[in-house]
Parts: structure tokens; C-alpha cells; sequence
């Protein structure tokens, strides 16, 4: 239900979306239209760089004409003064000269001709260039050879202009030099360029305005509708809402609009596409377990929490067992079978439970190893019903993975819905700790739900919090118990053991708490890790300061399993050892035999480091676990203890009294000693004695007592082992 919920809640979310998107598309529309209308056309930077290369371009080219047309023009003004002047001066010339050197021209004549052409003077030359006279301003051209005659001058200022009519143009056997007035010519040639420039800028702006216009319409146009669809495009990717393209689709620009109209579709769609799958799969991560494809623990919570809502909005009496099922030792599994067949398990436990439970039930991995299952109760049938069903699923028969079979245990808490919570988180953390229970009292089991449970995990927080404020508060405290060689007497050891005693307001002050209550509180936290490491350097130093006053005792310490694998222990031992200055070999590490076998590579490796450092190490409670003689002879130990309960048993149950001794005899073989704890009387010891122990320790000899009271009892002792007997 929750994923429908949130299906529709996307595709109201999506609609919505569309609705904005079309409406901002309709506020564009008229924006749009103007975008790429002529007028808009000019506001264009790309227009504008067209239109100054095209205008430019034109007006360059007309330059380049009028800079080659210029001269050409004066030198037409040039060519008509001079015609002008040669038509003023034939009509002047006498025919019937006595011979051809005499000038020509007569006084009046030339005085006329001065003062109305714009010859301003001339000179006469025969036609063999012999000069014959001169008349008004002096000329600068000299006629003294053949290629004189075509020069003409004119003056930097360009007010003079000079020129050689030759006899053909004449019709007289002579060569005039004429001197003219040009000074007219330059402002006609200015006023020329100056005609010619308006008309080329004239000629440029339109010919660029109706290019533009061209362009504008058939190009720059569909350009910027391109882009304006683009922007839209990039705006809304999922949801570009493009307007329909008014250009042909047959021709270039037009092809091209239809092809990137295409292709921002295509695009809109693929990411329409991936978006929903990326969603899918987002929702997938993280609601769902990707080994199992079951539910995960959100998802189960999310359906409990849909269950409660349903059930409150249809007023009824609906009741829903909720079960958390964890696998019995399934780390083993996967250590021993590798992690390719643990998931094989995890998958077929998942499908076994979903293909035998009801349709309606929810089925989920909730952890590395636990599933939770949840199952509307009807018809008489309460939460324990449920669960005794799921431990029957799985005990049904083994578990075929790989041509190999797997019998699977499970341990099971259940609690019911609202019986035992109106929350349902509060309901499934009722469920785990009925779990807990389960796994604490032996595991393969179903536990139901009591407040008890809750009761004993609340005293186990306050408990810690306790513990904590003790470490803080130096309230807690070492005693230490005897150990003593069996043969010679002698006390050679003591074993420290934690003590706290918690102050409050009674007539005592306080009371101890027993380490059995508080310990696998400790451990079970990582609590233990700094505790060990504080009781570490409190019987270092003190068996230092034992040795000091020359009693060669050997202090024994317990460590834990999270301290033997959560902690650089050997690196605290080194700095322990070097800051108090005890002897290593007066260091005596003793560690279960469950602990050694959690990790045999690991612990070899640690137990070589200890044992390089001059330390010696025990196995502790030596016959209550399960050892491998193959892998006990690769541990560097000195010493097997054996637990006390078979020494406070021997006597009465020759069980226990074998396997005492057969502790010794192995021990003796792996040429360790071995010491006996738990010897209360004076028969355990002989029983002991005859066995060939080694050492011994228990109240026979001494309770544990305060590093006070221990001080005071190896100043007293005589090493005579007869005095217990009183």
C-alpha cells in the first residue's frame, strides 16, 4: 500500500509538474513570438556581427573602387581644362607667318586669352623644339627632346597644371607648353569622393538591410527558434512542451529544426525513462534486500506502520503477530562453508518462508542473519501460533545447497500487535528482545513477548550506564586469590579478580554486585576493553611492587574475547609492562578456550606476540569448551586450568573425576603445568596431590581477598599447606 501510495503521489507530482510546465510555456508563447520576429531580428548579437561583416565587407569594396576611380577622375577634369585651353588658343593662331619660327600668337590675342580662359601662360616652340618666345607666367616644362613633348605637371598643391599641345592637336607646325589654373580640380575631386561615399554608405545599409531582412527570415529566424526550443529543452528536460515548427521540414534549416525537435523528444523521453527505472532502483536499495529480493527492515516497518493506519481507519478489532527470527550460529556457516553458501542458505530460508506463509503476510531480512515476518491474526489463531508455524518451516527439513545439506536452527521472539505496543517500532523492538531471550537461553526456541523481558533489558542499560560512572568514578576494585605450588607449598601466583561495589544510601554504604551480573554486561557492551586494560595495569603494578619486596608471585589476569580481538593487546601489554617494570614471565594471561577457537589464525599470531614479549599464558576453564589437540599444539601456552567444577565434583562424580585427571595427564604430555581451581577441602587437595597437579587455588586456601589483606596473608604464610587444615 505504501508503494501505491507513492506512485500516486509521483504521478500527481509529475502531472502538476506538466501543468506549470505548460503554463509557463503559454506566458513564453508571446515572448517567444517576439523573440524571433524582425523586429527582434536586430536585437541579435548574431545578427549584428552578420550585418557589420556584410556591410562592412561592401563598404570595403566600394572603397577600394573609389580609391581606384579618384585619379581617374581628376585626371578627366584635368583632360577637359586642357581641351578648353587648346580650344581658346587654335582660333588664335595666324595662318600666313612669314615662316615657322615666328610665334604664332599676337600680343592681343594673348592678353585676351590671359585674362579670360585659365591659361595662365604658355610657351612657343618650333616643331624641331626651337624655342620662340614666351607669354604670361613662365612654364616649368622645357622642350629640349622628342620625349619632352608628352610631359605634363602639375604643381603638390594642385593649383597649376602644365601640358604640351603637339602639332597634331594644333593643326600648326608647333608645341605649346601651356600653363593652366587647376585649382578648381581638388575641390571637384573632394566633393566627388564626398558624392561617391553617401552613395556607397547609402548603397551598403540597404543592400545589408535587405540581406539581413534574407537572412533574418530564412535563417536567423529558425536559429533563434532553434535555440529557444534548446532552452526550453535544457529548462525542462523530462518536459520540454516545444511549439510546433512553422518551417518547411524539406529544406535545411527546416530539416535541421525537425531533426533537433526529434531528438530533444527522444531525449525527454530516455530520461523519463532512467529517472523512473533510477527510482525504481533507489526505492529497491532502500526498501528492499538485494540477496533475498524480501522486504528490508524499513520496508517491514513501513508495512507495520500502513497495518496500524488501516486497521485505525477501519475501527477494528485486527490483531498482527510480528515474529524476528534470527539463524543459530550462521557466522559458523559462513566461516567454515564460505559466504557463497551462506547466501545460497539466506536466499532459500527467505523463499521457504514467503512460499509457506500467506499471501497477505510480510516477509523481510531485517538483518545479516534475522528475518522478520509479520501476519494478520484471525480465526482464533494468536501470535505464538505464528511462530511455532515459522520454527516448523524451518525445521521442516534441511536446506539443499549445492548438492550439500544444511540443517538450520533458528531462535524466535514474537509479540502481538496491539497487545504489546500501539507503536509498531515499539512492537518489532518487543519482538527482538524476545529474540534475545530465545538466544540467551539456549538458542533453537521461540520465545513470546513479556514485560519481564523488557524489565531485564531496562536493568541491563541501567546497569551499564552504573558500570560506566564506576570506571569513571574509581569504584571499581581488584581482590586477589592465592595460587600455591602443590609440591613446595609456596604461594607462586594470584589470580586478579574484578570487584564493584556500588555506593548508595543504605546503612553499608553500598553493596558488591556480582562480577556474574555485571561482567557479560560488560563484554557484551565493549565495555570490557577499557575495564581489561585498567585491571591490567592495576595487578601489573602491584605484582611489580610485590616483587620489589621480594616475593617472586606471578599475577594472573583473565581476558576477554573482546579484548583479546578489539584491542592492540599486545601493544598495551608492552607499555604496561614497561611502565610498572614487571617481570614478564611474573605475567600470567589467561584466555577460554571458546575465545581461542573464535579465530585460530588470529590467535596464533597474538599468542606468538604475547609469548615474544616473556609473558605466560593459561587456558582458563580448561574442559568446558571444545579444544582441537592439532590446534593446541601450535598455541604457545604455559599452563591449562581446570574449571572448578569438576575439582568441587570429583570426589562425588567419577566423571568429573576423569576428566580432571585426564587434564592433567594431557597437560603433563604437552609438558605444560597445570593448575586446579575451586579446591575447598582438604580431600579435593589429596585427590589432587595423587593426580600429580600441579598448583592449586581455592577457598581451601584463601577467598579473594583486598591487595591489602593479600599483602598481609604471603607476609604470614609459612608455605606449610597442613595449616589449611584447621
Amino acid at each position: 500500500m505504501h508503494l501505491q501510495s507513492r506512485i500516486h503521489s509521483s504521478g500527481f507530482s509529475t502531472v502538476a509538474k506538466a501543468k506549470r510546465n505548460r503554463t509557463q510555456v503559454k506566458k513564453r508563447s508571446l515572448t517567444d513570438q517576439l523573440l524571433y520576429s524582425p523586429a527582434q531580428i536586430w536585437r541579435s548579437r548574431l545578427s549584428w556581427r552578420i550585418a557589420m561583416v556584410v556591410f562592412l565587407t561592401i563598404l570595403i569594396v566600394q572603397v577600394f573602387t573609389l580609391w581606384i576611380t579618384v585619379n581617374s577622375y581628376a585626371n578627366d577634369r584635368l583632360a577637359e581644362l586642357s581641351d578648353t585651353a587648346r580650344t581658346a588658343i587654335v582660333p588664335l593662331m595666324i595662318e600666313d607667318v612669314p615662316d615657322y619660327y615666328t610665334s604664332p600668337l599676337n600680343d592681343t590675342g594673348i592678353r585676351r586669352l590671359l585674362s579670360t580662359t585659365k591659361v595662365r601662360g604658355l610657351a612657343i616652340y618650333a616643331a624641331d623644339l626651337n624655342f620662340l618666345r614666351s607669354y604670361g607666367e613662365a612654364t616649368t616644362i622645357t622642350l629640349n627632346d622628342p620625349n619632352s613633348v608628352t610631359r605634363t605637371l602639375r604643381t603638390n598643391n594642385g593649383d597649376i597644371y602644365e601640358t604640351v599641345f603637339r602639332p597634331s592637336a594644333l593643326g600648326r607646325p608647333y608645341n605649346i607648353v601651356v600653363r593652366i589654373d587647376a585649382s578648381a580640380v581638388q575641390p571637384q575631386v573632394i566633393a566627388y569622393v564626398k558624392q561617391t561615399l553617401t552613395i556607397m554608405m547609402l548603397m551598403s545599409a540597404f543592400v545589408t538591410t535587405v540581406l539581413m531582412v534574407a537572412l533574418g527570415r530564412w535563417l536567423l529566424e529558425p536559429v533563434m527558434f532553434m535555440r529557444n526550443n534548446l532552452r526550453m529543452a535544457a529548462e525542462h528536460p523530462e518536459n520540454p512542451q516545444l511549439p510546433d515548427s512553422p518551417y518547411d521540414p524539406a529544406d535545411e534549416i527546416g530539416g535541421a529544426i525537425a531533426l533537433s525537435h526529434n531528438l530533444i523528444e527522444q531525449n525527454a523521453d530516455n530520461i523519463r525513462r532512467i529517472r523512473a527505472a533510477a527510482e525504481d532502483q533507489i526505492h529497491k536499495l532502500a526498501y528492499y534486500d538485494t540477496l533475498t529480493g524480501l522486504p528490508n527492515r524499513t520496508q517491514f516497518v513501513m508495512n507495520l506502520n500502513e497495518h496500524a493506519r488501516s486497521r485505525d481507519a477501519a475501527d477494528n478489532m485486527t490483531r498482527f503477530a510480528v515474529v524476528a527470527l534470527d539463524l543459530d550460529h550462521f557466522k559458523d556457516v559462513n566461516d567454515t562453508m564460505g559466504h557463497n553458501i551462506g547466501d545460497a542458505i539466506l536466499r532459500a530460508v527467505g523463499k521457504r518462508l514467503r512460499s509457506s506463509l500467506p499471501e497477505s503476510a510480510t516477509v523481510a531480512r531485517s538483518g545479516e542473519d534475522e528475518f522478520a515476518i509479520t501476519v494478520a491474526l484471525s480465526g482464533g489463531l494468536v501470535a505464538r501460533d505464528i511462530a511455532d508455524r515459522v520454527m516448523g518451516v524451518i525445521r521442516s527439513e534441511p536446506f539443499r545447497v549445492f548438492n550439500e545439506q544444511f540443517q538450520i536452527r533458528a531462535s524466535i521472539g514474537v509479540a502481538t500487535f496491539p497487545d504489546d505496543g500501539i507503536d509498531p517500532d515499539q512492537v518489532l523492538k518487543n519482538a527482538d528482545i524476545a529474540l534475545n531471550r530465545a538466544k540467551e537461553e539456549g538458542r533453537d526456541q521461540v520465545k513470546e513477548y513479556s514485560e519481564d523481558f523488557d524489565r531485564a533489558v531496562q536493568q541491563r542499560f541501567q546497569m551499564l550506564r552504573d558500570l560506566r560512572e564506576a570506571l569513571d568514578k574509581n569504584q571499581l576494585d581488584l581482590h586477589y586469590q592465592p595460587q600455591l605450588d602443590l609440591k613446595t607449598g609456596k604461594v607462586i601466583g594470584a589470580e586478579a579478580l574484578l570487584r564493584w561495589f556500588k555506593p548508595d544510601n543504605s546503612k553499608e554504604g553500598g553493596s558488591y554486585i556480582s562480577p556474574a551480573d555485571f561482567i557479560p554486561v560488560a563484554e557484551q557492551s565493549g565495555l570490557i576493553v577499557p575495564i581489561g586494560e585498567w585491571v591490567l595495569a592495576q595487578a601489573c603494578e602491584a605484582a611489580a611492587e610485590w616483587n620489589r619486596n621480594g616475593h617472586d608471585i606471578r599475577i594472573a589476569i583473565n581476558v576477554s574475547g573482546a579484548q583479546f580481538y578489539q584491542s592492540d593487546i599486545v601493544s598495551y601489554v608492552r607499555d604496561v609492562l614497561n611502565k610498572t617494570g614487571l617481570n614478564p614471565k611474573m605475567l600470567e594471561l589467561e584466555v577460554t578456550e571458546s575465545v581461542f577457537m573464535d579465530d585460530i589464525q588470529h590467535t596464533i599470531h597474538t599468542l606468538q606476540e604475547l609469548h615474544g614479549l616473556g609473558v605466560e599464558l593459561a587456558i582458563d576453564d580448561f574442559g568446558t569448551g571444545y579444544s582441537s589437540l592439532s590446534y593446541l599444539r601450535q598455541f604457545p601456552i604455559d599452563r591449562l586450568k581446570i574449571d572448578q567444577s569438576f575439582i568441587r565434583n570429583a570426589l562425588n562424580n567419577p566423571d568429573d573425576a576423569a576428566i580432571a585427571k585426564t587434564i592433567v595427564r594431557l597437560g603433563h604430555s604437552l609438558n605444560l603445568k597445570v593448575i586446579a581451581e575451586g579446591v575447598e577441602t582438604r580431600e579435593h587437595e589429596a585427590f589432587l596431590i595423587a593426580e600429580d597437579c600441579d598448583e592449586v587455588q581455592g577457598f581451601r586456601y584463601s577467598r579473594p581477598i583486598p591487595l591489602v589483606k593479600f599483602k598481609s596473608f604471603i607476609t604470614s604464610y609459612d608455605g606449610n599447606l597442613s595449616q589449611f587444615d584447621g
